[in-house]
């Protein structure tokens, strides 16, 4: 079964810190992409920009309606994913509870719907 990972976290608690704390984090990060590639689930993950450079796309009457981030106060923004493929829910969230933002952060856990592909 495929699960996204989706990583919440306060992009000002990041910008605060020293590059130093930053690069430990993203050596934490480092270590867990490859502790997840031993245990055969890691299938893809990035960081996002930050949520002042999203752009949220409806469509409304015909017309396309664009409105540029951040879109609402909350105290964290998605800022990065890694798509896993594990064999349960229960390997899912060993997953997560081992990311380097649950410490501080939010990880959810999101299924990926197995649908039909037609005409492929």
């Amino acid at each position: 079964m495929r699960y996204l990972l989706l990583i919440y976290g306060d992009e000002e608690a990041w910008a605060g810190m020293s590059p130093e704390a930053q690069a430990d984090e993203f050596q934490a990060y480092d270590g867990y992409t490859k502790w997840l590639g031993e245990k055969g689930w890691y299938r893809s993950g990035e960081p996002l920009e930050s949520s002042t450079t999203a752009t949220q796309v409806r469509l409304r009457d015909g017309k396309v309606l664009t409105t540029d981030g951040p879109f609402m106060e909350t105290k964290e923004q998605l800022g990065g994913f890694y798509l896993i493929e594990c064999a349960n829910l229960d390997q899912a969230i060993e997953a997560a509870s081992k990311l380097p933002a649950a410490r501080g952060g939010v990880i959810e856990v999101r299924p990926i719907a197995e649908l039909p592909l037609s005409g492929m």
